[in-house]
């Protein structure tokens, strides 16, 4: 290992807290870990291009679930943090995380666009020295490809002039048991010096700090958790269609299988999958292979089973309502809960916003309540609004559609209603009625009068 200057000089830096800290990109991934810098003693700058979050965090207005404005006001008052728009505060760090998004292109291509704009900025205003971290997740490879390859063209060396690290984010927003803290962070470095600075930075506001021997084996690392996500998601996913068929309630079956102590891991169905990452990072490790001549058939399909959910969700409400002599076109239709998982305000990729449209094209009226997601814009680019929430205006429509099961959601009121409903997450299992029908058990059939009884 090189240990010159500049790598003893960062080092000493990051042992006594001395060392400026930066975090590019300040949304789900970039403030928790600024606010955890800030709290284990750092000065840290965060940059990030949009004005809007800038100016609520000068006013300690948090537009993140997991941080308090509280929390803010706090980090605000140690004189230890600020936030800009303007890279050219690089010229004062020692060290910087990029957490920028990295979403899929129209094409389900990796849209590695942001780290690109971030690295630009890098080499316009870095000084040697400055340790490089990527949290943001993407295919391996890209931390030596978009960082080092980027870097070593102005003549600078990883390992001796700047350092090179892969960290992959593992946020679980509204996760009350695991946070920045006290999840196990994954690093690997482009060298053993790259390696040793990273995790003795990240050591100082992460509890447990997981070394590996390489960028792309962190890079993998994320992905291959989301991916096997993603599978055994699907898989439940079939189960549940299969079970559906069969006239065998899935949920029950889960809970039974679950009983056995070892082997088993329990998976739940639902209308599809959302957020940032399951939807995403398998769709990326399946690119990367592609340029290998290798092609996941299990990435593949699951993708295929999990985006056609809000289809099984939709046929399904046309069954329901076909039992009481009603059609999707022209019914009333109440979307429970929107946001991708339950008790955040999270849209990204949700499920419901793909039901959404689908209920429109099929020509029902649709309302969605959501305590949470206040409103989403529509694929016709008007916005919708969260209707309030009203127990006679719910009993108006023709069928409720649970999409997210919130914690805060009047379960029991709403199933006293009598109005259809398909529970898409078995939220509604303490109350079962002959009305509600879950996503993975078969519709019954609705007894209708007898004919003659209506003749008066």
């Amino acid at each position: 290992m090189i240990v010159n200057k500049t790598y003893l000089n960062l080092l000493e830096a990051i042992e006594t807290k001395n060392a400026v800290l930066g975090v590019a990109g300040l949304g789900y991934v970039g403030l928790p870990l600024a606010v955890e810098m800030v709290k284990q003693g750092f000065k840290v700058v965060g940059i990030d291009p949009d004005l809007g979050k800038i100016d609520k965090l000068s006013r300690s207005e948090s537009y993140i679930h997991d941080i308090s404005d509280e929390t803010l006001a706090e980090v605000a008052a140690s004189g230890r943090f600020k936030a800009t728009a303007d890279y050219s505060v690089l010229a004062e760090l020692d060290a910087i995380s990029i957490c920028v998004p990295t979403p899929l292109s129209e094409n389900q291509d990796p849209d590695t666009s942001y780290i690109v704009m971030a690295v630009d900025q890098i080499k316009k205003y870095m000084r040697k020295g400055l340790l490089i971290t990527l949290e943001s997740t993407t295919y391996p490879g890209t931390t030596e490809e978009l960082i080092q390859r980027e870097l070593e063209k102005l003549g600078y060396k990883a390992g001796e002039d700047f350092f090179l690290c892969f960290s992959p984010e593992r946020v679980d927003p509204s996760n009350p048991r695991f946070n920045t803290f006290n999840t196990p962070k994954v690093i690997g470095g482009t060298t053993e010096a790259c390696l040793n600075l990273g995790k003795s930075l990240y050591s100082k506001y992460v509890q447990t700090v997981v070394p590996v021997t390489s960028p792309k084996v962190a890079e993998m690392s994320k992905l291959l958790e989301n991916t096997f996500r993603s599978v055994n998601i699907a898989f439940i996913n079939e189960m549940a269609m299969m079970c559906d068929r069969m006239g065998i309630d899935i949920w029950e079956v889960i809970d039974a299988a679950k009983t056995k102590p070892f082997g088993f891991m329990p998976f739940y169905p639902g209308p599809g999958i959302g957020g940032h990452c399951i939807p995403l990072d398998p769709m990326y490790l399946s690119w990367k292979a592609k340029g290998f001549r290798f092609y996941s058939q299990f990435i593949e399909l699951a993708q295929s089973t999990n985006d056609n959910m809000p289809y099984y969700v939709v046929n399904k409400t046309s069954k329901i309502l076909n039992e009481y002599a009603k059609s999707i076109k022209k019914s009333k239709i109440l979307i429970l809960g929107m946001a991708y998982k339950p008790d955040i305000s999270d849209l990204r990729e949700s499920p419901g916003l793909e039901v959404y449209e689908l209920f429109k094209e099929s020509g029902a009226y649709v309302d969605y309540y959501d305590p949470f997601a206040a409103s989403f814009r529509a694929a016709s680019g008007s916005a919708v609004h969260s209707i309030g929430y009203d127990a006679e205006i719910l009993r108006g429509y023709d069928c409720i559609v649970l999409i997210t099961n919130h914690s805060s959601l009047k379960y029991e009121e709403i199933a006293g209603l009598g109005v259809p409903i398909l529970d898409t997450r078995n939220a509604f299992r303490n109350f079962a009625r002959e009305h509600i029908y879950k996503l993975g058990h078969s519709v019954q059939h609705v007894d209708e009068p007898d004919a003659a009884a209506l003749i008066v």
